[in-house]
């Protein structure tokens, strides 16, 4: 029997410019006493996070700072920051900076408020999917960039050393109490950052729009067992079009100049969208593979990140293999993908519903010339010798491939990875 009910979930949101300077205020609101923020090197240099702490301190709450974040965090580095939240014992967490920063902090305050071995709340196959056993401390997120929707999520995404692949925790107790999106919290995002994040946007909506609809998935033997992603729903249709629509406009805009303020706002904007879509419907194939490519990096250092590792940025990962997956997944709902498409500039009409895919396909790679993305798996690293890793990376993302509206097999995988090889 199909699924005939989906459920939407929401982080509470604030927005608009200078939001940030409110965040003692709600902090208080919450009855919190002792908070710890969590931040990266990186956005700790531009003086933001010292701002925040300053404006909570002044709401009478002591305060704590974490700024070892790893950037495309991993087990290792996920585990340090939980040994150093068990000792400083807060009763709340702010979380600022972008999707590495957010998903450590869910982390962190998972595991310290319910202690287990890091595998028993990581998701099959690679660890025990534990079911998170009651709600967390509270916590708000101030995102410094247009990209992970983190702060309205119920993943958070870890790249686990030895398999040299990335998995998630997921159960919708890790959505953070509060998003403060404040656009001016951005203006000194890179371009190529700029550009990563903004292309995560885009993959989160098509990705959640041309899903499998959640009355097309099976319906669970009980409420408790529906899935945070839920599958394509009317609601988060309406989430997803507008983002993409967005993302279209102005991410060139902000890239070009990022002190261009209409730009980032909309970005922010596009940001709460999409999240608001995915969150609740899901992604699929770009993502699966998005995560085995990021995981399998030997030596790619992107322009704009630090230096200091290898690493192929999330929202780069899922756009490389996003034109090849959404020219298969177009056979299984050509007039969705089709209709993304003229939303991103390609004129359809009077064409076949064949050639939605490739419709799709090209409106995608012009995206991402337009942004300065790479151009496919080669030119971060990898060539044709990858692909058995890499489709072994791709399968092992259960959760995500069971989303994808065609079904995904090895061959698939495979065909998708080698027309990702070089995109045009």
């Amino acid at each position: 029997m199909k699924d005939t009910i989906f459920t939407m979930r929401s982080t509470p949101y604030k927005f608009g410019i200078g939001a940030t300077s409110e965040i003692g205020s709600d902090l208080a609101s919450l009855g919190l006493k002792r908070v710890l923020v969590v931040t990266d090197a990186g956005v700790a240099a531009t003086g933001l996070t010292d701002r925040v702490i300053e404006q909570v301190r002044g709401a009478g709450i002591e305060t704590g700072l974490f700024q070892d974040v790893s950037i495309e965090p991993t087990d290792t580095s996920v585990k340090a920051a939980i040994e150093f939240a068990l000792a400083f014992g807060a009763d709340g967490y702010v979380a600022v900076g972008g999707g590495s920063v957010m998903d450590t902090a869910k982390i962190m305050n998972l595991y310290v408020t319910y202690p287990a071995p890091f595998l028993a709340y990581v998701n099959a196959p690679i660890g025990e999917a534990r079911p998170v056993p009651g709600p967390l401390k509270p916590m708000v997120c101030l995102p410094t960039t247009a990209g992970t929707s983190s702060e309205n999520t119920a993943i958070a995404v870890v790249d686990m050393t030895e398999l040299r692949v990335k998995t998630g925790i997921s159960h919708h107790y890790l959505r953070a109490t509060l998003g403060i999106l404040d656009p001016l919290n951005s203006l000194s995002v890179p371009p190529m950052v700029s550009a990563c994040s903004g292309a995560d946007v885009l993959t989160h909506a098509i990705e959640s729009y041309t899903a499998l609809a959640f009355d097309e998935r099976e319906k669970p033997s009980s409420p408790s067992e529906r899935p945070p992603y839920q599958g394509a729903n009317p609601i988060s249709d309406i989430w997803c079009e507008r983002a993409i629509k967005l993302v279209r406009e102005f991410l060139p805009k902000v890239v070009k100049d990022g002190r261009d303020p209409e730009a980032r706002t909309q970005m922010m904007l596009a940001t709460i969208y999409a999240g608001m879509g995915f969150a609740n419907a899901g992604v699929h194939i770009p993502h699966a593979l998005g995560y085995p490519i990021a995981g399998n990096v030997r030596g790619f250092h992107p322009r704009d990140y630090p230096q200091k590792k290898a690493l192929v940025p999330h929202g780069m990962s899922t756009a490389l293999g996003a034109p090849a997956s959404f020219q298969f997944t177009a056979n299984a709902k050509p007039e969705r993908h089709k209709r993304i498409a003229e939303w991103m500039g390609v004129e359809t009409r009077g064409s076949s519903a064949d050639s939605a895919g490739n419709a799709l396909r090209d409106a995608f790679i012009d995206f991402m010339q337009r942004v300065g993305l790479p151009n496919g798996l080669q030119a971060v690293g990898y060539n044709a010798n990858d692909i058995p890793a890499l489709t072994e990376g791709t399968l092992k993302q259960k959760r995500l491939i069971g989303l994808s509206p065609q079904p995904v097999t090895r061959s698939a995988v495979e065909k998708i990875l080698e027309e990702s090889l070089v995109v045009w």
